[in-house]
């Protein structure tokens, strides 16, 4: 999931950027309003947290003009403006929510999992990563022209392993996306579902595509394309 930061204080947005690499976004940021509208009608991001006062323009303005332009990422407002008229407007205006500063660091983190899987759960189309593809509607999965049949648990592993194609994504994360459930160090249930995952997946074919990085996680490698 890339993410960008739209926040001028600086201490706060190295604090953020930094909590968000390691929960495993990607992560880009400016301090200034119209850098951020531009990079934000420029690239293409999965979601944005755009603070309200900012210098150049302001976070309400830069909402609008991004709406305007039909710019449809999903944006977490996150300001100290607190009062309900700042809240209505930016929710009118287009915003997904409205987090109030000080905020609690779990709860934005919870906020952007609710957003990641609803844009998972609203996105059409293909995965394609190497010879192996992944039909998001039909949840149907085929490598090297065979389909291969998975459970519910196994499709959405993999379907997170391949949204994060070329990523290092933790236990902790996997746990919170597939299971809903905080992570419990003691439990051995990703690792049992990724070895049930590569025995379907990996096992016959010419090349592995699940790789684990000892200590950090698991990656799903090669060249990804989305068809939409």
């Amino acid at each position: 999931m890339k993410i960008l930061l739209i926040e001028d204080e600086k201490n706060l947005a190295l604090f953020v950027e930094k909590g968000l690499q390691q929960a495993g976004y990607s992560v880009e940021k400016t301090n200034d309003g119209s850098k951020g509208m531009e990079m934000a009608a420029s690239e293409t991001f999965d979601l944005i947290l755009l603070d309200l006062m900012l210098p150049g323009i302001n976070g309400f303005d830069l909402l609008k003009n991004l709406r305007s332009f039909v710019v449809k990422t999903p944006l977490i407002i996150i300001s100290a403006l607190s009062n309900t008229e700042h809240v209505v407007k930016g929710l009118d205006l287009g915003a997904v929510d409205y987090i109030k500063k000080p905020f609690d660091w779990d709860e934005l983190l919870a906020r952007i999992r609710v957003i990641q899987k609803k844009n998972s759960h609203n996105s059409s189309g293909k995965i394609t990563i190497e010879d192996l593809t992944i039909d998001i509607i039909g949840r149907k999965v085929i490598r090297a022209e065979k389909e291969i049949r998975l459970t519910a648990k196994e499709y959405l592993l993999l379907e997170y392993l391949a949204r994060n194609a070329n990523r290092i994504v933790s236990k902790t994360q996997i746990m919170e996306y597939v299971w809903e459930l905080d992570f419990d160090p003691g439990s051995n249930i990703v690792e049992v579902h990724i070895y049930q995952l590569r025995q379907k997946i990996d096992k016959g074919f010419d090349f592995p595509l699940i790789e684990t990085v000892v200590g950090l996680g698991y990656i799903l490698k090669g060249e990804k394309e989305i068809n939409r």
